[in-house]
This record gives C-alpha cells, sequence and structure tokens, in this order.
C-alpha cells in the first residue's frame, strides 16, 4: 500500500500548509496592520486577503487552546458569539499538539522547519526525549527553533507587540522558542486579558492573547464533559465582551492549536506491555496520538513498521520518515530538525491510542481528551474574523 493510501485508509488528513492553515493568521494579522514586512517566509499580504482579515490599526490575536471546529460546532449552542462569528475553517500542522502549533502560528513555518516535532521530540544531542512544553531536556530555545519569531521581527521594526499570557510563561522555553518578541503582559484571568487587550487596541499595534482552560479541561475530563462546556462558555462570553469594546479602528481574530478526541473506551495499546510493538525501538517520542520510534539501527525500521502495521491494523497509518516527509505532513524538512522525526512516524485513527507505561505518568496515561494525529476532529481549527468596517 502507497504512502497516501495508508493515510486515506485511517481517514487521516494533510495540512493545508501553504493555504487555509493556522501558519499564515499571525502573518495575515501583521499585514492587517502595515507590517508584513516582517515576515520575510511568506507572502503575509496574500495571507491577509486569503483569511480574510481587514485592514485596521490594531488587531487582536485570540489563540483558544484546544477548541477544534469540530468540538465547536458540536457545542455551538454553548457559543452563540463564537458560532455566529466563524468565518473559516483552517488546519493546524502536524502533530496536531500546542508545542508545534504555537511554533508554526509564531513563525509562520511548519514543525519541519523549526523542529518543534511533538509534544516529547529525540534530541539528537543527548539521545533522549525533550519536553517541548517543559522544555525538560531540550536544547536552548534559540538553538532549538532557528525559524525567526514573527513578533520579535514586528517588535523590531518598530510596531507594538503585545503578549497576554500567564506570567510564568514569560521567558519560559517555549515561548521563547516560538513567540519572542515585545512586551510580555501576565495576567491570570481571561476577563484581566480581555481588558489589557481592550486598553491596548486603542492605539496602533497588534495584542497576541492566549487562551488554555479549554485544553485543560478536555483533557482531565474530555471535550463532551460539563466542565468543558462551561470553560467553552466563559470564553465565549469574555471574546463577545472584547469584540463589543473594540474601537471601530480595530479587529479581533480568534483562532486554536488542534482540536481534540475523546478516548475513552476506546481501543489502546501500551508499548510496556506489547513486545512487538517494542522490539527494535529504542525511544519513542510524540505522544499517544502521534509516535516518532527511534531505533539504533534504522535499517530496522522497515521491520518494525511492519510489526506496528500487523498490531495495530486499521487504528493507525504507520509510516517511514522518509514516506511522512514525501506526505509533506511536516513541511519542508530542515537538515538538522530530520533527526527529531522518528525513524517510523505512526498516525492513529479513530480514538485509538498508544501509550508507553515504562516512561508516561499514570496520570497521563489516564487523560480523556487527547490530539496528536490527523483527524478531522484534531486537525481542523476555527478561524473569527471580526470587524466593523
Amino acid at each position: 500500500m502507497r504512502p497516501v493510501e495508508r493515510l486515506d485508509a485511517a481517514r487521516l488528513s494533510v495540512p493545508d500548509y501553504g493555504g487555509m492553515e493556522l501558519g499564515a493568521v499571525l502573518p495575515g494579522a501583521l499585514a492587517a496592520v502595515g507590517a508584513a514586512d516582517a515576515v520575510a517566509a511568506r507572502d503575509a499580504e496574500a495571507d491577509r486577503v486569503r483569511l480574510g482579515i481587514p485592514q485596521v490599526e490594531h488587531i487582536v490575536v485570540v489563540l483558544l487552546d484546544g477548541l477544534g471546529h469540530h468540538q465547536l460546532d458540536a457545542r455551538k449552542g454553548h457559543a452563540p458569539f463564537l458560532r455566529t462569528t466563524e468565518s473559516a475553517v483552517i488546519t493546524a500542522g502536524f502533530p496536531t499538539t500546542t508545542a508545534t502549533s504555537l511554533a508554526l502560528f509564531g513563525t509562520g513555518r511548519a514543525s519541519g522547519a523549526t523542529g518543534m516535532t511533538g509534544y516529547t521530540a529525540h534530541n539528537p544531542r543527548t539521545g533522549e526525549a525533550a519536553n517541548l512544553v517543559s522544555w525538560e531536556g531540550a536544547d536552548h530555545p534559540e538553538q532549538w527553533q532557528r525559524e525567526p519569531s514573527l513578533l520579535a521581527a514586528a517588535h523590531d521594526g518598530g510596531l507594538p507587540v503585545a503578549t497576554l499570557g500567564k506570567a510564568r510563561f514569560e521567558g519560559s522555553g517555549l515561548t521563547r522558542a516560538a513567540l519572542a518578541g515585545g512586551e510580555f503582559v501576565g495576567r491570570s484571568r481571561l476577563a484581566e486579558r480581555v481588558d489589557e487587550a481592550i486598553r491596548r487596541a486603542r492605539t496602533p499595534g497588534l495584542t497576541y492573547l492566549y487562551w488554555g482552560d479549554i485544553d485543560r479541561a478536555g483533557h482531565k475530563h474530555g471535550w463532551q464533559s460539563d466542565e468543558w462546556i462551561a470553560a467553552l462558555e466563559d470564553a465565549d462570553q469574555e471574546l463577545r465582551r472584547l469584540r463589543a469594546r473594540l474601537p471601530r479602528h480595530a479587529a479581533m481574530v480568534v483562532t486554536a492549536d488542534h482540536g481534540m478526541v475523546d478516548v475513552t473506551g476506546a481501543p489502546r495499546w501500551d508499548i510496556g506491555a506489547e513486545p512487538e510493538l517494542a522490539r527494535d525501538v529504542r525511544l519513542v517520542a510524540g505522544e499517544p496520538r502521534m509516535l516518532h520510534l527511534h531505533m539504533d539501527d534504522a535499517g530496522a525500521a522497515p521491520a518494525v513498521a511492519e510489526r506496528w502495521r500487523g498490531v495495530l491494523g486499521d487504528h493507525a497509518a504507520v509510516l517511514l520518515r522518509s514516506e511522512a516527509a514525501g506526505l509533506g505532513l511536516f513541511g519542508p524538512v530542515a537538515g538538522h530538525v530530520e533527526d527529531r522525526i522518528g525513524d517510523v512516524v505512526v498516525a492513529m485513527a479513530g480514538r485509538a491510542t498508544v501509550v508507553d507505561s515504562r516512561t508516561q505518568r499514570p496520570e497521563a496515561i489516564a487523560l480523556i481528551g487527547v490530539h496528536g494525529s490527523l483527524t478531522r476532529e484534531e486537525l481542523e481549527i476555527p478561524l473569527l474574523v471580526a470587524h466593523d468596517g
């Protein structure tokens, strides 16, 4: 079976890099406020036009972690503002996980360029897995992720830029790797971040607002839970207020970094309990919905891939690194990034997962809502553009 047929059989899709995708959002927003020159790697004005972002003096870009288009559509009765404002459906990158997506958003480049290849990724310098959220085991952020930060480029070009997030994220490895530049304003509550965004929208510039409670509720309780709905309702109410208070010369763009699937009752394999999955695999990176398998002997990869296909069957698309790269799943792959991608790449289908009890904490294995693969539920995210013009 050809690689593309493996994806099709698993009902998985390829990100729309260069088209209607997350990597176009910040370039388009910068072009909207006259800062297209800050974007060197792509045509920011074309991104602006394609996404339908108007030219304004100030733009507020909101990223709601974990709010996929399909989850929003299924619970649209709880989000009247977001439901009626959604203007398009775009794709995240691959893997569909926060570290990868924030780097795609912050640089306009996919993980094959940024090296942000998963929740955890192989560090070729140490031979171990690096956590790209906590930054444990990773190299200096500026060495690991070498693509220019669009926020930094815009700020250096004279545009007032602010990031609104938790105070503890200021100067973190992930922030430095993906979203460095401008002023960081630490605010705990969403209402406080919205208040700050409203204040800043009165003067020219760009404000980036991140909110993570929807994703957090989904991981712990599942996106079909009352807790997830409550987090969605809170975000909907606050963003409605932000929209209502924006001055006429400002616009708001809302998007997300990935969707989510609930996996309670779904097929799950444990590498620690499956000798056929563990054999010849030195390191497992990624996450339960998208795994990088690294071997001491890369020549063993075809045999490992066949064994994994035999165990997982139609619950996954199992690809060699060259096949995954050839399909464009990571975008163009830079030389220094190649070894961070598994010798074998496993993208899970449906709601199935593969965990590893040898290295993962029980609470991580027990998560109800997860993401990382290329189902439409994980890949497709909303785009909302609000403006009085």
